[in-house]
């Protein structure tokens, strides 16, 4: 077992047992746990290095790229925005940002976007890698581009251009960088050190992520075809197919992720770089009812409450959303606290989530990626443990 450092409460124990079972269960390297009830930290715990030499010990303030574990982060920015009536959920984006036109998205609404229902899962035209770096060339992309299906008559998870039309919605609303507007609304309100686009000064503080080394197997029950095999067959069916496009134009969007291109830039969908305090801490705020980031509760219902689950035609698994929030199901790798919970999975296996029935936000971080589609098996062994906390 690894030395698992940090501080945590009596109950906790069981919970800190199994993640350091996961060091030499699952060849885990690096990773953060943290669990937050709003203003207590319940459990803020690490262990293992934080660099491909593995001389580098892993910190209490490590960050790490969380992937897709940070959508929620950015759906905040704009939670935040129609909180004070700057963005409305039901107007078009293009009455916003004009540009964002033609080709079938006209009448695009920020809510459709948001619950990934707005067709626009991934670009057309293959592109060039370094595009993605280049935010003037991705906000021409995204004007140029259309649905790959009609606007909300289908949901199919975005899982790039989602970060990106929220990014430019929010600066064509405002004026402000996406950026400091998270840091705004909700980094320095919350004492987070979360952010997209990490100066290269604090670059050589972050973790160095790289794959899993030991299959991970299934720790319980999986939602019906969860699974990356799965989603590699839906690729291969259809090389140009939107499922393709999505995660692999360019290629830059799979294998650029420790270089210092892509934590420099603002790829809100994916590249967001978290502690899992920073994370257990936003959505402390949020089970807590998000009185800290001043947001009402009429809006975090709005953005939290989840749809019923509906086949995906990006990921090809049933999945219930919220606006930039994944809501629970009765299946382990999709299981949020309680049903009750809701927050999003991250590719190679970090997790966040806000339980309102127990009042905790959840984190878990790791650096070594595993291939689990949802909530991976490292996580799944964390969460179970979870009920030793509940109030």
């Amino acid at each position: 077992m690894s030395q698992v450092q940090g501080e945590w409460v009596p109950e906790a124990e069981p919970l800190i047992a199994t993640f350091a079972d996961n060091f030499s269960r699952f060849a885990e390297e690096g990773a953060a746990l943290a669990v937050v009830r709003g203003d207590q930290v319940l459990v803020s715990a690490w262990a293992g290095t934080r660099d491909k030499a593995r001389k580098k010990a892993w910190c209490e303030d490590t960050r790490v790229n969380i992937f897709s574990a940070g959508k929620p982060l950015a759906a905040a920015v704009i939670m935040s925005l129609v909180e004070r009536d700057i963005i409305d959920l039901d107007r078009p984006v293009s009455a916003y940002w004009p540009e964002f036109s033609g080709k079938g998205k006209e009448w695009v609404t920020v809510r459709q976007v948001l619950a990934h229902r707005s067709g626009m899962s991934a670009f057309h035209p293959k592109l060039k890698d370094p595009v993605i770096f280049d935010s003037a060339s991705v906000k021409s992309l995204l004007e140029y581009d259309e649905p790959w299906w009609t606007p909300d008559s289908a949901q199919g998870y975005s899982p790039f251009l989602y970060g990106w039309i929220l990014a430019e919605l929010a600066r064509q609303a405002t004026g402000s960088a996406f950026s400091d507007l998270f840091d705004r609304y909700w980094a320095q309100p919350l004492s987070l050190n979360a952010c997209f686009g990490v100066p290269e000064p604090q670059q050589e503080e972050l973790a160095d992520v790289g794959p899993l080394k030991k299959p991970l197997g299934d720790a319980g029950s999986a939602s019906p075809g969860a699974n990356s095999a799965a989603l590699g067959q839906l690729m291969k069916a259809d090389p140009r197919g939107v499922v393709n496009r999505a995660f692999t134009n360019p290629m830059t969007l799979m294998s650029s992720t420790n270089t210092p291109e892509w934590r420099s830039a603002c790829i809100p969908a994916a590249n967001c770089h978290a502690s899992a305090l920073d994370l257990a801490r936003f959505y402390g705020a949020l089970a807590a009812g998000g009185k800290s980031a001043a947001i009402s509760p009429e809006t975090l219902a709005a953005f939290t409450g989840a749809r019923q689950a509906e086949p995906d035609k990006v990921l090809g698994v049933p999945l219930r959303f919220g606006l930039g929030f994944m809501g629970s199901q009765p299946v382990d790798d999709c299981l949020f606290g309680s049903l009750e919970g809701y927050g999003h999975p991250g590719a190679g296996g970090s997790v966040g989530f806000a339980d309102p029935k127990s009042g905790l936000g959840f984190a878990y971080v790791t650096a070594r990626l595993g291939q689990s589609l949802l909530i991976d098996a490292r996580a799944q062994r964390l969460i179970a443990e979870l009920a030793a906390l509940a109030p």
